[in-house]
């Protein structure tokens, strides 16, 4: 490990164990994305999900930053898609135990509430596959076209509010590592599961587990990038 290696791990770890290691910081948090759902998740998605990004160009690169990365837009970004993932979270969590309900599934729309059950697995199932099935290829597509902008404009900071060539950037689209590795691999077998466990555990805790998934985002989708270069 190089000495910004360890940079990073220290600022990461400033960052993470206030939450940790402090009751009042943990239950300040908590309180905060209670009752401000929509700011946390810019936050935390621009935050975190940028965080994954970077850890990606380490792997990709060696480095942590180069120029024309595009550090600010790409979290600028992620905020705005962090608002899109809470918005499908609500959606779905709710919409989906009602369907189940619909077709005949008994308890399904307050088992969520409930101690540990195989009726409480499958809908935590049924949320995750719903969400991931409708929502998810979407969201990883206009990523995919933001970060396609954002390279194109090297990165500066007028990215962020000049308008997306979205024809052109389809085009741009390495549309077999999109389908064969982002859709086909890690959809079904990485996010329906993490998400699965995500709608089991305890809404304090959904919003930590969120955060951390947040963060292999950004990776994974960095890393899908370096497979497109090949």
């Amino acid at each position: 490990m190089k000495k910004n290696d360890f940079l990073f791990i220290a600022v990461t770890l400033l960052i993470i164990l206030p939450l940790v290691l402090w009751d009042k910081t943990f239950n300040a948090y908590l309180d905060f994305n209670r009752d401000h759902g929509m700011i946390t998740s810019f936050i935390k998605f621009g935050i975190l999900a940028t965080l994954g990004e970077v850890l990606g160009l380490r792997v990709r690169t060696g480095k942590f930053y180069q120029k024309g990365f595009g550090l600010i837009p790409k979290a600028v970004i992620w905020g705005f898609i962090g608002l899109t993932i809470k918005l499908s979270f609500v959606i779905f969590a709710t919409g989906t135990p009602i369907f189940l309900s619909y077709l005949g599934i008994e308890g399904a729309v307050d088992v969520m509430k409930q101690p540990f059950s195989s009726t409480k697995l499958l809908v935590a199932f049924s949320i995750s596959v719903a969400m991931n099935v409708m929502y998810a290829p979407i969201m990883m597509t206009f990523h995919k076209l933001t970060d396609l902008h954002i390279s194109e404009h090297q990165g500066k900071i007028q990215s962020i509010y000049q308008p997306i060539n979205f024809a052109k950037n389809f085009k741009l689209i390495d549309w077999d590592v999109q389908w064969n590795f982002v859709f086909k691999k890690t959809i079904p077998f990485f996010w329906i599961p993490a998400h699965t466990l995500t709608f089991l555990m305890p809404s304090e805790f959904q919003v930590l587990f969120a955060a951390v998934l947040s963060v292999v985002l950004g990776l994974i989708l960095a890393l899908a990038s370096l497979k497109s270069q090949k």
